[in-house]
């Protein structure tokens, strides 16, 4: 495809993203002033923090909490992923299988019953966030993919997992793309979902149930002050001090407060882009009556999914770190991978040649080196971490919440039990040796995904040493 048409399509696009440009998107909440005491500190005002303030509230009504969010609330990876909210806590089963194959039954089962707390709570506090229990279709659309996608059926067959392996025809009936050679279809363990209107609608039952949240509110640093923990903070009217019986940190990739956890996740920069509105016979040629989420099998991967409004938002394959673990605002717009997603884009549904873009952005994912969730306790357990979910968080955020919540109150339970809360996984190692196996392991990744899926010496080396991912 001519370099001209993405230009040209991608030309007038929002670098907003999507879930943020929202006529509904509350005005900023008030930043901390003056010093507190309070019960429960949560610092980071994404889906964990609003989830752990929510459920410390609805276990007892009485506490004080207050979440402290560094800028808006659903600025960053809460408002900039793909609305894909799921019931893995493990980033997938084969992922979980690799590394806790004793305890996948129990992980599956609460990882179920977590998704089904979401869409209860949802319902139950009235938040406006296009949920939808739609399902997730995996679709191969290369002929290794399909022989993945066979295994991973026969996988969820023997752990009691309902999926269904299509053929290329009963795939494309699903949602119609001339790539498809065939796919598996879960269809109640993944929910589509806004993102940003999820996350406003959780803040304002935090504040209901008598929380408060302080916006452009920074942590600066922990201390321990007897039997309470003291927090510095900074905001654009100077410094503060917060005291509390116990702290929640829920800061996702930013540079965490507690300095040993900071080396446990790295920052890889996903981007999406979004379609305006399409018409009736653009949407015609997609089929796609059921709206499922839809990615494909390759270990560089696209995801997609149609908005309330019938817009497409496509995501994915380009996963770029950037060395010293750059955050900066820059990185979130890169045209060579806008563009690429707009011509992979059109390679997968034709029928939208001529569509208009209207935005696109880039997120940092907090990536872990096992791709889930791990927890830290400091402060003699008066302060608990927890971060890693390399891209599953929508749905994980909230069972990794209600993990730090069982760990401050020191129950002994099914998931406080777990070796994957009991262990932490291998931290990431100093630059420049971090930027240089990323890189490598970036090649080797699209190495495989055009020689058949197979796997060089160096992602063999990283699967023996428990670190082999996608991207």
């Amino acid at each position: 495809m001519p370099t001209a048409e993405p230009a040209a399509a991608l030309d007038q696009a929002s670098s907003t993203p999507l879930w943020c440009d929202d006529p509904r998107r509350p005005g900023p909440r008030a930043a901390l002033r003056g010093d507190h005491d309070v019960d429960l500190v949560v610092v980071g005002g994404g889906f964990t923090g609003l989830w752990a303030a929510l459920l410390a509230l609805e276990e007892d009504p009485g506490r004080e909490v207050v979440v402290l969010e560094g800028a808006r609330l659903a600025w960053a990876a809460t408002g900039r992923n793909g609305g894909f909210c799921s019931s893995s806590l493990t980033h997938g089963v084969g992922n979980g299988l690799a590394r806790w194959p004793e305890e996948m039954p129990l992980l599956q089962r609460l990882g179920a019953a977590n998704l089904d707390a979401i869409e209860a709570t949802i319902r139950e506090r009235g938040i406006d966030c296009d949920f939808e229990r739609t399902g997730e279709l995996d679709v191969a659309v290369e002929p290794w993919q399909m022989e993945d996608l066979r295994g991973l059926h026969e996988t969820l067959r023997g752990l009691g997992e309902e999926s269904e392996l299509l053929s290329a025809a009963q795939a494309r009936a699903l949602v119609s793309s001339p790539t498809y050679l065939g796919g598996l279809l879960d269809r109640r363990g993944v929910a589509m979902v806004n993102p940003a209107r999820l996350a406003w609608g959780l803040a304002d039952a935090v504040e209901g149930a008598g929380g408060r949240i302080h916006e452009n509110t920074r942590v600066l640093r922990l201390r321990s002050a007897g039997e309470r923990v003291e927090l510095s903070t900074v905001t654009a009217n100077g410094t503060g001090t917060l005291r509390a019986r116990q702290v929640v940190l829920a800061t996702n990739v930013f540079r965490s407060p507690l300095r040993r956890a900071r080396s446990y996740v790295v920052p890889v920069w996903d981007h999406m882009i979004a379609t305006e509105p399409l018409s009736p016979s653009q949407r015609q040629s997609l089929g796609w009556e059921g709206r499922c989420g839809v990615g494909d099998a390759g270990n560089q991967f696209h995801y997609y999914r149609l908005t309330s409004d019938d817009r497409l938002i496509f995501g994915g394959y380009d996963a770029l770190y950037y060395y010293g673990s750059d955050l900066s605002a820059r990185r979130q717009r890169r045209p060579e991978t806008e563009q690429m997603l707009y011509r992979h884009m059109l390679r997968t549904f034709p029928g939208l040649h001529g569509v208009r873009i209207t935005h696109t952005w880039g997120g940092a994912i907090d990536t872990s080196t096992r791709f889930s969730a791990s927890w830290q306790r400091a402060f003699g357990g008066k302060v608990v971490s927890v971060l890693g979910y390399t891209g599953l968080g929508v749905g994980a955020s909230r069972f990794g919440a209600q993990v730090c919540l069982d760990l401050l109150a020191g129950r002994d339970n099914e998931r406080t039990r777990l070796e994957m809360v009991r262990r932490r996984p291998m931290p990431w190692p100093p630059e420049p040796v971090r930027w240089l196996g990323i890189q490598m392991t970036r090649r080797s990744i699209a190495s495989a995904d055009s020689h058949g899926g197979r796997r060089d010496l160096w992602l063999r080396m990283l699967d023996r040493l428990g670190l082999g991912f996608d991207s």
